[in-house]
């Protein structure tokens, strides 16, 4: 795989775009971000009883595609981690997908996932602002 190039040649249009701004994530630990997920309310699955878990009160959370608990506040869950990603405090490249339907949390730490820059919007306002992009520009 090759980031900078495209085999579709100079007229790919998105395609382009994503493979000059993609990476590559490469992989972080996952005790680390199952400690953190239990300190924000993340109930083991080892923990519970099998009528608890077949109630369909608290929402599954995955970690790489396994099962590893249960959380009866999603929002909070999502949102702590979501701030610890945008503080640095654990790897920028662990994604989260809240699967609604589902009723799941679904965390990815694996290495080789291609991923791209995301624009943070709260309230409906743009987070990124002139000044983000001088001080980039600036270095």
């Amino acid at each position: 795989m090759c980031p900078a190039e495209t085999p579709e040649g100079a007229a790919c249009g998105l395609v382009k775009n994503l493979a000059l701004m993609a990476f590559v994530s490469v992989g972080s630990d996952v005790g680390r971000l199952i400690s953190f997920l239990e300190d924000f309310g993340m109930e083991k699955l080892s923990e519970h009883t099998q009528s608890v878990v077949k109630s369909g009160r608290d929402i599954k959370v995955f970690v790489n595609g396994n099962w590893v608990g249960t959380s009866r506040d999603p929002d909070s869950l999502v949102s702590n981690i979501k701030g610890m990603r945008r503080r640095f405090d654990i790897p920028k490249e662990i994604s989260i997908v809240r699967d609604f339907a589902n009723k799941e949390i679904r965390f990815y730490t694996d290495a080789g996932r291609v991923q791209r820059p995301l624009f943070i919007v709260e309230d409906g306002n743009l987070k990124l602002k002139k000044g983000h992009i001088n001080s980039i520009l600036s270095k």
